[in-house]
């Protein structure tokens, strides 16, 4: 990984997480979201809120994506219990060159719940 190189981490907000919650109380994704956003993130890790993956079955979703690199979209994230590990689990994204973690190398909930793994556009074509 260079200096320049940068990844984003998309979060949806408005995952509810199979949760019934009022329309006045914050959603599951939002309270994941605020939970990520008061952790230290490395300079390189872009942290942006969207407003749906589309993923609503499998409680909250993140992706990780970055120019030149593989996208990956993960669920069933708590945000009880997940922050930690999707820290982790950014930070050995980021060190990948290419966006590929080794799977033994991957937190063990993103090895069990890997939605989609979409390849560079370049690769695609």
């Amino acid at each position: 990984m260079s200096k320049t190189d940068s990844i984003e981490l998309l979060v949806c907000t408005s995952c509810r997480a199979g949760r019934a919650e009022p329309d006045n109380e914050k959603r599951q994704g939002t309270v994941l979201f605020e939970a990520i956003k008061q952790e230290a993130l490395p300079e390189n890790i872009k942290l942006t809120a969207v407003s749906c993956l589309a993923n609503c079955d499998h409680g909250c979703s993140i992706v990780l994506r970055g120019e030149n690199r593989w996208t990956y979209v993960y669920g069933n994230l708590d945000p009880a219990q997940h922050v930690e590990t999707i820290l982790n689990g950014a930070s050995r994204y980021l060190d990948a060159a290419d966006g590929r973690v080794p799977w033994r190398e991957r937190p063990e909930h993103f090895r069990k719940n890997c939605i989609a793994r979409i390849p560079p556009i370049e690769a695609a074509s």
